[in-house]
């Protein structure tokens, strides 16, 4: 990638005297702007080994920076890297890792076929084995944090002080070696039920276990809290906000006293597309943020560092032929006055919905619609079927409670 330098010693002008300064100077290859980390607290300092909890001064914008290379080739002009100086340097923990061999590195089926266009080529790699599901209780004490090649996500080596037994899971964002991070899937410990006195209470069990890199099932923590990993159902893994950056966020459960008798309750979550979903309140959930959140400002600078990624070229529909693509064929460059749309003929913009009419998902996927109408109480409707009508607001008073003063009538005449 780099050119090569020419040593000093074979140099003819350079003598014996100036040869240890010429050492002093480091071999700069890259530039780079030093982050700037914001102080913690003594008060808000790890405890007893732990990770402290997220927090809001812990963003990741504060220290926002990219490395830059100087331009000593063309591939290089416009590479561009986050800067993840704490990854491990060395080969991966081969018990937990497999070969990727088959079909699937070529987008291919187990028919042969294509499935995912624009797959092919790269690099040799082998698989991770990810731990989504989290069941073993006990402290894991994380031993570094790892670069894996088939997620854009850092992943922690975990070792559980117990047994010795490793794994591996997604890093949050802030995680690092010697930090302690636990799963609270099993049920709460015993030690921790007897410091709190025997009894649960739910706020000092929020700040002893919602803790950044924890692992809980979604009723045990806090409405408001960053979560990553997060599970559809009881007893099964993470399937939600897995890539870099990504975090969902609890907005609301379920009450005990009011679905008692109504089924099983559930957990009001906001995913990253914004989409609010209610999951079972059992699923598991990771405290934190989903490491490597600058992936999506990475520049590859070159067409070749993508085939390295197993990414081969996307050709454009208008330059195909007719038989390959509705936007292929004719005489120029112009598609015609049609619609953009995907090789299947699938419109490809216009806010088309791609979900499927026959399984809308109606129980776990809350539609919200915001509909602006004005306020008109002269209408004729009984008050019992008028969806706008509101009973008046009581406010306490000395002698009582009073209600409000009813809207105004609006006059029509007057106004026009």
């Amino acid at each position: 990638m780099f050119q090569p330098r020419i040593l000093a010693r074979q140099c003819p002008r350079v003598t014996s005297k100036y040869l240890p300064i010429i050492r002093s100077f480091p071999r700069a290859y890259a530039t780079v702007v030093e982050p700037v980390h914001a102080e913690v607290p003594a008060a808000e300092a790890a405890t007893a080994g732990f990770a402290p909890p997220v927090s809001s001064s812990d963003s990741s914008s504060a220290t926002f920076a990219m490395r830059t290379y100087k331009p000593r080739t063309p591939g290089v002009r416009h590479l561009k890297r986050p800067i993840n100086d704490h990854l491990w340097k060395g080969r991966p923990f081969l018990p937990l890792t497999f070969a990727k061999k088959g079909h699937g590195k070529g987008g291919r089926n187990n028919s042969g076929r294509v499935t995912v266009r624009h797959r092919g080529g790269g690099h040799k790699r082998r698989i991770r084995t990810v731990d989504f599901h989290r069941m073993t209780p006990g402290v894991h004490t994380v031993e570094r944090i790892e670069h894996d090649p088939g997620r854009s996500a850092h992943i922690a080596l975990l070792n559980e002080e117990a047994t010795g037994k490793k794994s591996y899971i997604v890093a949050a964002e802030g995680m690092r070696a010697g930090d302690k991070v636990q799963s609270y899937r099993a049920g709460i410990p015993r030690d921790l039920l007897e410091s709190m006195g025997g009894f649960v209470d739910p706020g000092v069990l929020a700040a002893k276990t919602a803790w950044r890199g924890n692992c809980l099932p979604l009723h045990m923590i806090p409405i408001g809290t960053n979560v990553y990993n997060v599970g559809s159902a009881k007893g099964r893994g993470a399937v939600f906000c897995r890539s870099a950056g990504t975090y969902a966020v609890v907005i609301s459960k379920d009450d005990e006293t009011s679905n008692k008798d109504k089924g099983p309750r559930f957990v009001t979550v906001r995913l990253q597309s914004g989409e609010v979903r209610k999951v079972s309140m059992h699923a598991c959930a990771t405290v934190g943020i989903a490491s490597n959140p600058h992936h999506q400002h990475r520049q590859l600078g070159k067409a070749g560092r993508s085939r390295w990624l197993n990414i081969r070229p996307t050709v454009r529909g208008l330059a195909m032929n007719a038989a390959d693509h509705p936007h292929g064929g004719g005489r120029g460059k112009s598609k015609g006055n049609v619609d953009p749309v995907s090789p299947w003929g699938q419109p490809a913009k216009g806010g088309y919905k791609t979900r499927k009419v026959r399984k809308p998902n109606k129980g776990s996927i809350i539609m919200i619609y915001l509909v602006l109408r004005p306020y008109i109480p002269n209408l004729n409707v009984p008050e019992s079927r008028n969806p706008l009508h509101k009973p008046p607001i009581q406010i306490p008073s000395v002698d009582g409670p009073k209600p409000l003063p009813p809207f105004p009538p609006i006059n029509f005449k007057d106004s026009a």
